[in-house]
Order: C-alpha cells, then sequence, then structure tokens
C-alpha cells in the first residue's frame, strides 16, 4: 500500500506562492490544482464574451475580467480563475498594481471543456452559490452551441434558462443581450 501525506497551506502561502508561479493554480481548502491550458476555441468563446461585456460596461463601474484574475470565495476557503467574470464593486474604482483578487462579482461565465465541465457544474457552481453578490452564472459549452444561465430569484434561489443554436444570452442584472451567433463567432460551430 502506498501512503503520502496530503499538504494543507494557508491562503497566505498560496497567494505568495500563486504570485511567483508561472503556472496557474486554484486553491480550495488547503489544497492546489494546477490548471490546464485552454484550446483556441476556448479562448475565442471566452474573448468574445469579454470583449461584448468590455464594450456594454465601458461607462458604467462595472469592470469585466479575463481569466487571470483570482475570485475568492470565502466560505469555501478557495481561490478560483474563473473565464470571464464582471464585478460591480466600488472599490474596484480605483485599482493598484497589486489588486489580484476579485470577492463580489455580479456574473461569472465558465467556458466548459471535457476536464472541467464537472467541477465547474459541481463544485465551484455550489461555491459561487454561496457569493451572495452573484446574480448569474453562464457555463458556455465549446464543443457545441449550447450556453446555460443560472439566475438568482431573489432570495429563494435560482431559475435555469438552456440556450442553443441562435438563440441570445441575457444577463438581467446587467441589461445584456449577446447573440450565440456572436459568442461562437469564427469557432467553427
Amino acid at each position: 500500500m502506498l501512503s503520502r501525506k496530503l499538504e494543507v497551506i494557508s491562503p497566505e502561502e498560496y497567494l505568495r506562492f500563486e504570485a511567483q508561479s508561472p503556472v496557474r493554480h486554484e486553491y480550495v481548502n488547503g489544497q492546489i490544482f494546477a490548471m490546464t491550458g485552454a484550446s483556441i476555441r476556448h479562448n475565442l468563446i471566452a474573448g468574445s464574451i469579454y470583449a461584448a461585456l468590455r464594450s456594454h460596461l465601458k461607462t458604467s463601474p462595472c469592470r469585466v475580467m479575463i481569466e487571470g484574475v483570482k475570485l475568492h470565495v470565502a466560505r469555501d476557503n478557495a481561490y478560483y480563475y474563473p473565464d470571464v467574470m464582471v464585478s460591480c464593486d466600488p472599490k474596484l474604482e480605483k485599482l493598484t498594481a497589486n489588486d489580484m483578487v476579485v470577492d463580489q462579482p455580479s456574473v461569472i461565465v465558465e467556458v466548459l471543456s471535457e476536464s472541467t465541465a464537472g467541477i465547474d457544474r459541481r463544485e465551484k457552481m455550489s461555491a459561487y452559490r454561496k457569493l451572495a453578490s452573484l446574480k448569474e452564472y453562464v457555463l458556455v459549452e465549446q464543443d457545441r452551441r449550447q450556453v446555460e444561465v443560472f439566475r438568482r430569484i431573489g432570495d429563494v434561489g435560482w431559475e435555469q434558462l438552456q440556450l442553443d443554436g441562435s438563440d441570445v444570452l441575457e444577463l438581467a442584472s446587467l441589461e445584456f443581450r449577446l447573440p450565440l451567433d456572436e459568442i461562437y463567432e469564427g469557432t467553427g460551430l
């Protein structure tokens, strides 16, 4: 029998380690997990959503971030790297070079891959829903034209919307609309 001790590190140790690491890692309750690289299709989809959101929100106090910004979920002692997120937190209006973590997102978008879909649908969805600021969580398939929107309904729960074909992604919290045709433009889907 092979046995090994799993090393548990503190959030502070993780943040110091991550600041110097050439590879990105997510952190969940003392454990770190290396992130895999993204496909070109994944990057095009995330980029299309980011660009449309950035253009839509350019005169608002909301900020749009893509891939390399950490999200802190304190209730789960976790740090994740969402593909795209929007935060309307007033503290983001005056950024410094050392700002690297968001803890009050309004919208989170994850582009699903075969290796991450299970984590995005279970672990991350469970963690993200604990964020009081989160209004919408969006899952975007990269191998077929399908988008799921999970929208908070007051204090009573969440509704799920499934989009495909030529439907239009609507983020009600941001008064934002984006046709799936634009999300998947240039991807071969």
